[in-house]
């Protein structure tokens, strides 16, 4: 089972399951085809769009538990 962390990047959790990508396209981040969010960690991300880190990564761990 994958676990990511708010250190884990933007790149690292899509390679392991694009389907995540809806997790963040659901609370605004809709720029993950750009170089630079490939890179940038859950938290970076979280912190320039105002959005709570914690909470992503609870919601994609969930995600990756049921599978």
């Amino acid at each position: 089972m994958a676990s990511v962390t708010k250190q884990t990047t933007i790149g690292e959790v899509l390679a392991l399951d694009i389907n995540t990508a809806q997790f963040f396209i659901e609370i605004g981040m809709h720029c993950l085809g750009c170089p630079h969010s490939q890179g940038e960690s859950i938290e970076e991300a979280c912190m320039v769009h105002g959005t709570d880190a914690d909470q992503l990564v609870k919601t994609i761990n969930d995600y990756f538990a049921q599978k």
